[in-house]
């Protein structure tokens, strides 16, 4: 099945703590259906001390979202569902909001 959602694509997250907030998509995790936003879903590491990192202590990172708990964000900054439509001879994303093709 083709991916609705890929890296670099803006996201809003529909539900959860940072329900409303936008992000970009860092990664998608396909076999798990999750994606990791920037800057959103925020957790605390404790890590130790290693040879690249000596400090160690409490990192903040993303921790990954379901994906059908995010949208991406069309040209008029809403969410929107995503579609397929083939054009020539290339599948195409259409954003079901808009009609418009999704670049990526």
């Amino acid at each position: 099945m083709a991916a609705k959602i890929k890296k670099g694509d803006r996201v809003v997250v529909l539900t959860g703590k940072d329900k409303g907030r936008q992000g970009a998509v860092l990664r998608v995790l396909p076999k798990e259906d999750r994606v990791v936003v920037e800057g959103l879903n925020m957790v605390q590491r404790h890590t130790r001390p290693t040879q690249t990192d000596p400090q160690g202590g409490i990192k903040n990172k993303e921790a990954a979202l379901h994906i059908s708990n995010v949208a991406i964000v069309d040209s008029k900054g809403k969410p929107t569902r995503v579609g397929f439509r083939v054009e020539g001879d290339k599948k195409v994303r259409v954003a079901k909001t808009t009609g418009e093709v999704i670049n990526g």
